[in-house]
């Protein structure tokens, strides 16, 4: 069976996917980087090797994130794409009629309009994080409430107070003001979910036409707060497509098998993986192969052992 391989390395979580040629999910997993994105990436292809079908054959590996490159030099990638191409490919992938993409992360968080397939405009949030879901982990924290729990808890809600969510440290100390009032912790869950849409849609999507349908994809998808905040905000309803949380790495996977149509990419063996010295980096070369963007042989093959990675064009 052949498949291919997308990596999607953020700063807070690390995704693979493994498609099928006809585009279904074959293998995946999720990861959180921890600030060591080479581990994680290295225990993701052990995590997709333990599922991988006998007789499966990698035809192609693509990289995202915010730590794209450096996961394309460790695996060898035959494409590195940036994560409004791969997040739109994605959505486009699963909802074929969307023409909007809010996706929010960890640490960052986009929208990506499309209008008759193409990304016409995307806006992005990188410098605060009252915005992203790292604002809803702080806060969780405060409150002494599981970050997977927030969701339900939040749903709860009778009279949900407003948190002013424009700054981290500002809804910090307006929430304990809440709590010192005697507000119900599920009250200020969901002014908390209120908070980060408000921010969501006065800094990345200020200006930007929102047609639906309207797809909501990333790791905070996860929260069923957030998806009735955006709901009560839009005109129409929100759309959480299957493996939301995965998509940045599907729509690589979609794009590098796009890419390989003609040319190849073998890996032998996933579970050829050593721990990595960061100095080993310093040993990387660039090569000319027939990819769009530029690939990289590893020397002495001492990455993922053996020479397990070849770079497209270049078979053992």
């Amino acid at each position: 069976m052949k498949t291919y391989l997308g990596v999607d390395v953020g700063s807070v979580t690390t995704k693979l996917a493994l498609l099928c040629e006809d585009g279904q999910l074959a293998a995946s997993t999720y990861l959180h980087t921890q600030g060591k994105p080479i581990v994680q990436v290295q225990e993701g292809l052990k995590a997709i090797k333990e599922q991988m079908p006998p007789g499966t054959e990698i035809c192609g590996v693509a990289t995202t994130g915010s730590a794209r490159y450096l996961a394309g030099v460790v695996l060898g990638a035959d494409l590195v794409k940036n994560e409004v191409t791969s997040h739109a490919i994605a959505a486009m992938h699963y909802i074929p009629e969307v023409q909007t993409v809010i996706e929010i992360g960890g640490q960052d968080s986009k929208i990506i309009i499309i209008r008759d397939g193409v990304v016409i405009d995307f806006g992005m949030n990188t410098v605060c994080a009252a915005g992203t879901g790292s604002f809803l982990d702080h806060q969780a924290s405060r409150l002494n409430i599981k970050i997977e729990e927030f969701g339900e808890q939040a749903l709860k809600s009778k009279m949900p107070v407003r948190i002013a969510g424009r700054c981290t440290v500002f809804a910090e100390s307006d929430m304990i003001h809440k709590q010192q009032m005697g507000h119900k912790t599920e009250d200020i869950l969901y002014g908390l979910c209120q908070a980060l849409v408000r921010n969501y849609f006065n800094n990345v999507a200020l200006g930007k036409k929102i047609l639906p349908k309207v797809v909501f994809q990333g790791g905070v998808a996860f929260n069923k707060g957030i998806i009735k905040a955006l709901n009560e905000v839009l005109d129409t309803e929100v759309v959480v497509p299957p493996h939301h949380e995965l998509m940045g790495a599907i729509g690589a996977a979609l794009l590098v098998h796009e890419e390989m149509a003609t040319a190849k990419v073998h890996l032998r063996d996933l579970a050829l993986v050593r721990p990595i010295s960061m100095s080993l980096l310093l040993f990387v070369k660039p090569v000319q192969t027939n990819v769009r963007l530029p690939s990289f042989s590893l020397m002495a093959e001492s990455l993922l052992g053996g020479g397990d990675v070849v770079t497209a064009g270049k078979m053992p």
